[in-house]
């Protein structure tokens, strides 16, 4: 069997065949950098990641580029509204660059927390400027894109077909994109897109750059085109983004690439689903953003949020409550208690191994189903073979998982259980008391000694992270 993914692009499941033998150009559409990444933003980054590791695992070469977008994303992605990263400049009082630097660190940092591969390639928007511009000028020279307004926009009458990834209707779809009513009148159809924005779009504007259009910013979907073919060449094996990018986003890459390159540009695209609350489709327009530190002030390790969003696959809406996260929590912690306690003794057989290796490569390369994946480990451990076969197997089989079942942690024997125990009460006292600005500075104190407290209806209980 070889590797199946679904493609967006053909609607359908390929086997996976990159352009040039075994070497894979993968681009992952990053954040917009103007507020904390929340759980629905990462569970399509770990997604991302797993894909990654199965590449790797299936002996790929992979090389992986993510941009960062620091200026260019208004607040609707049809090309209306105001700068995201402004907004959040001005709200902060800090300058644009100052508010990018600190949401791309603690972006990076949910990423260590939820054991996710940083990729090879990291490339904010505003370093790549002279990119942008070279594309819209042969845009411009061919004809594929007009000035207008003082505005230069893409022309998609000029294109065969425009909705190459949806099956919908462009009124379904243009509805779908717009946070406001707001029409914008330079446009020659209703579908046309700014790749760059000039005077019309200044009000507020901090970062803007010369150009043969005027001076000005990049339009949000130019940003990907210009780093995925600076980093990773003319042609692209896979492109990944949650289901939201979908459209507009990732039409308008095809559209404004294969128009600038002339050929096809990307073979694979690789969509998550959403995370939905109670409520629906997870979101930080919703208020209060439920982010990766949440879950850990909360006292739960972020690879059982890894663990619960492996068990459902990446094409299908998962919803997530506490309670399915105590499940998954529960069950993690005694998975991993279960392979740390397997004997080391004895030698590997190999038959064992190599069946047990070959049923979950197959569930790998049946759409990257990490479900099925999962359920080896189970039958590994239930099955009649000495238990350093079993270590080894599911040891190799982390290399993809990422859930770091056979990495020790801390016993809390090692730790000061007393000091502890002492400063819960206190904090409870605090609680009791209505001081919770110094519950939240105890709480935050053993934070920061590895100490992560959990209240429960029981009372407050604590585990040690590493």
């Amino acid at each position: 069997m070889s590797l199946k993914i679904y493609n967006t692009l053909s609607h359908s499941e390929e086997e996976f065949i990159p352009w040039n033998g075994k070497v894979v150009n993968m681009y992952t559409c990053g954040p917009t950098v103007y507020h904390f990444a929340h759980i629905g933003n990462l569970r399509t980054y770990i997604m991302e990641d797993i894909l990654e590791r199965t590449l790797r695992y299936l002996g790929y070469d992979v090389k992986r580029c993510m941009n960062i977008t620091d200026v260019g994303h208004l607040s609707s992605d049809s090309d209306t509204g105001n700068d995201k990263m402004v907004t959040a400049a001005q709200k902060e009082h800090k300058t644009v660059l100052e508010i990018a630097k600190y949401y791309t660190d603690i972006f990076f940092e949910d990423f260590k927390k939820l054991n996710i591969i940083k990729p090879e390639i990291v490339s904010p928007a505003t370093e790549n400027i002279d990119e942008y511009i070279k594309i819209i000028q042969k845009l411009l020279d061919t004809g594929y894109a007009y000035e207008a307004g003082g505005n230069v926009y893409f022309d998609t009458s000029k294109l065969k077909q425009y909705y190459v990834l949806t099956n919908h209707n462009e009124e379904e779809l243009m509805d779908g994109v717009r946070d406001t009513v707001e029409v914008d009148n330079n446009k020659k159809n209703k579908a046309d897109f700014v790749l760059w924005f000039t005077k019309s779009k200044f009000d507020s504007q901090d970062l803007k750059w010369e150009s043969p259009f005027g001076l000005g910013y990049p339009g949000w979907h130019i940003e990907c085109t210009g780093i995925s073919i600076k980093y990773l060449g003319e042609k692209l094996d896979i492109h990944c983004g949650g289901v939201d990018n979908i459209f507009p986003h990732h039409t308008n890459e095809i559209a404004q690439s294969e128009s600038f390159l002339g050929h096809p540009w990307c073979k694979y695209w690789f969509h998550v689903e959403h995370l939905n609350d109670e409520s629906g489709k997870m979101s930080k327009s919703k208020g209060k953003t439920l982010t990766v530190d949440t879950l850990i002030e909360n006292g739960y390790d972020p690879l059982s949020y890894r663990f619960l969003c492996l068990q459902s696959h990446y094409r299908k809406q998962l919803t997530f409550s506490y309670s399915s996260l105590d499940g998954a929590e529960n069950a993690y912690k005694k998975l991993k208690n279960k392979v740390l306690n397997l004997s080391k003794d004895g030698e590997v057989e190999t038959s064992v191994f190599n069946e047990y290796k070959n049923k979950f490569v197959s569930f790998l390369e049946d759409d990257i189903n990490t479900a099925n994946a999962i359920s080896v480990i189970y039958d590994v451990l239930k099955t009649k073979t000495n238990d350093l076969t079993k270590y080894e197997l599911i040891k190799d089989f982390d290399r993809v998982l990422g859930l770091e079942l056979t990495t020790e942690t801390n016993n809390t024997s090692e730790v000061d259980t007393e000091f502890i125990n002492s400063k819960i009460e206190e904090r409870n006292e605090a609680k009791k008391n209505k001081n919770y600005e110094l519950a939240d500075k105890i709480r935050n104190e053993l934070l920061e000694m590895g100490v992560i407290l959990k209240d429960t209806r029981e009372g407050t209980t604590f585990e040690i992270k590493k």
